[in-house]
């Protein structure tokens, strides 16, 4: 890890504030020092997406629920894969993936996406996701940035979460307490009704929630209130 960047990018985290750096502050500079359009940090729970710690704007936004309820795109291989995931020209990439994250997020100008997976040694926490609006590599300067900012995002959301009671997620990560916990409640409800594990009734949950144009959290809360109940089909 270089030690400028380093240096440069905890000066950026501790600008304007005496305190820790909130997870808003994180994703503007996880932004800002690799000079992308936006950026947001994805958490990662076994090999499916948790949900999203930040994001810089609203385009960043729609990324991480894209992901969230599809589970595909750049936070989730680069988590999966335990490398860098790039993405220079979403529209028109040499090797074509992401066939239903890739679409919608089209629409919206998202031209270039790049994931770098947050690790800390054997540790495996998530994903940060940096797009751009227009296409391009990163050059060797906003890898090499990307790559200390993952370092970083990674050693922060560990320190976020350490004064947390166990078992617990830290009130500082759950700013999407209540739709987590309801997409949760309902792919454990989702499981039992299958005969799956929870991992695979997450993503019967995504494909019913994308197959019939809903959000994944409308499609949570009709399970939860059991206005709704999957078949096998």
């Amino acid at each position: 890890m270089s030690r400028r960047r380093l240096e440069r990018i905890l000066a950026l985290l501790s600008t304007g504030s005496q305190t820790e750096p909130t997870t808003a502050r994180l994703c503007d500079v996880c932004a800002e020092a690799t000079a992308m359009t936006g950026a947001g940090i994805m958490l990662m729970s076994g090999d499916v997406p948790a949900g999203s710690v930040c994001t810089t704007d609203a385009v960043s936004a729609l990324i991480e629920d894209m992901q969230f309820m599809l589970g595909e795109g750049p936070c989730v291989d680069a988590f999966t894969e335990g490398r860098p995931v790039l993405e220079p020209d979403l529209a028109a990439p040499v090797s074509p993936r992401w066939p239903a994250f890739s679409p919608p997020v089209l629409e919206v100008s998202v031209r270039a996406v790049f994931g770098f997976p947050l690790q800390l040694g054997a540790v495996r926490l998530g994903a940060l996701n940096l797009y751009r609006d227009q296409p391009g590599p990163l050059s060797d300067d906003q890898h090499a940035d990307a790559l200390v900012m993952a370092g970083v995002a990674s050693r922060a959301v560990l320190t976020m979460q350490a004064g947390a009671s166990p078992n617990a997620v830290a009130e500082e990560l759950d700013i999407d307490g209540e739709f987590h916990l309801a997409v949760h409640q309902a792919s454990g409800m989702a499981a039992v009704q299958l005969g799956v594990t929870v991992g695979e009734a997450l993503i019967r949950l995504r494909a019913y929630a994308f197959l019939h144009d809903r959000t994944l959290s409308h499609v949570a809360e009709e399970v939860v209130a059991r206005r709704l109940r999957l078949d096998a089909s």
